[in-house]
């Protein structure tokens, strides 16, 4: 502190007359730094080090053919696999249907060859009446183009009107008076496979 008070006394001379002192014109200090040296780095025998290198490989080699050799498992699909009790049950659950006889085959097949027949025509018939349609549809805006174009212009702008459609339709089940709904706690219940 004795160095600060003997340098706040001196002054300058500037060209003004002004006088001002040297200590806080020129002079800074900063705060004291408490540091300490950095630790040296801990010398190790490359022996040490090549043995670590060597582990980690061996490790990931391993980990590499545990990987491989599980490549081959497929995860299973619990809802492919059958239940052993049904394969238990199956002689029980089997039935012994007796064979068709040729006129009742005969039936079936004439049968599906005519609700064949009959899906063909109703479709035939669907598109006839979609061509019907869109030549009427077309013609009609050919004659109004003819009689004005502002009608027409007008006529074939998209009504946006029809597009936000809400329906409410009868639901599977009646509501239930004063039920409140849960908030959304979801439990996964899936699986988790590891490969061991």
């Amino acid at each position: 502190m004795s160095l600060l008070n003997a340098l706040s006394r001196l002054s300058l001379q500037t060209t003004t007359g002004i006088k001002q002192p040297l200590a806080l014109a020129w002079l800074h200090t900063s705060p004291v730094l408490c540091a300490e040296p950095l630790k040296k780095k801990k010398k190790l025998d490359p022996q040490i080090i090549k043995q670590r290198e060597d582990r980690r490989k061996k490790k990931l080699e391993k980990q590499i053919r545990r990987l491989e050799k599980n490549s081959r498992q497929l995860k299973p699909v619990e809802e492919l696999e059958v239940p052993l009790t049904l394969i238990d049950e199956q002689q029980q659950r089997s039935r012994k249907l007796s064979a068709l006889s040729e006129a009742e085959l005969e039936r079936r097949v004439q049968l599906n060859k005519q609700w064949s027949r009959y899906k063909h025509e109703q479709k035939i018939n669907d598109f006839q009446i979609i061509d019907r349609l869109m030549r009427c549809q077309s013609k009609a805006l050919d004659e109004l183009r003819l009689e004005s174009e502002e009608l027409y212009q007008e006529a074939i702008q998209p009504d946006m009107t029809v597009l936000p459609v809400k329906m409410k339709g009868p639901v599977a089940t009646p509501p239930i008076k004063d039920y409140v709904s849960p908030d959304g706690e979801y439990i996964l219940e899936a699986k988790k496979w590891d490969i061991v």
